[in-house]
């Protein structure tokens, strides 16, 4: 009894079927090939160099670049950190108002100026020239209120300020 009696199988079908699974198996070969050859050449621009040890020192260079540029962000962070502590105590709020304080007096050489924080203290200072000369007051702000009665000018340059950084 031979081996197509004893599967039921006709010998020429077994022969077409393993024919299939070597042209198959040669056209996976095939595509192997060309991708290996791929991989080949992106290996060596990866390694780029004459050695492996030319792609190391790249490879330690840019690890000390990024541990040079962490610790630089970290020193920049602690700066930003140290400048916003220091803001708040800071004038950043300014009115400034020219004015003449007498009406024999041009070119309003006379003036209120006002310099507040972010809460709105601070304090306002009032030039008033005169012909004999120019005399100077400093009126405290706290919570963006005078304890002194303040004037037309003075009102003026404080809520300049108040609104500066609306």
């Amino acid at each position: 009894m031979s081996i197509s009696e004893y599967l039921g199988i006709d010998l020429d079908y077994i022969v077409i079927g393993l024919a299939a699974l070597v042209l198959i198996l040669i056209i996976l070969t095939l595509v192997n090939i060309v991708q290996m050859s791929k991989l080949k050449k992106k290996y060596k621009l990866f390694m780029g160099g004459e050695n492996a040890k030319s792609l190391e020192d790249i490879l330690m260079k840019r690890m000390n670049q990024i541990d040079g540029l962490v610790a630089s962000n970290s020193k920049n962070e602690r700066n930003i950190e140290s400048i916003i502590k220091t803001l708040h105590f800071t004038y950043q709020k300014m009115g400034l108002v020219k004015y003449d304080a007498f009406r024999e007096m041009g070119g309003k050489l006379s003036f209120s100026l006002a310099m507040l924080d972010e809460k709105n203290d601070g304090f306002i200072i009032n030039a008033m020239h005169t012909r004999e000369g120019c005399y100077t007051y400093i009126k405290e702000i706290i919570d963006g209120n005078s304890i002194i009665t303040l004037a037309e000018e003075e009102k003026e340059a404080l809520d300049i300020a108040k609104k500066s950084t609306e």
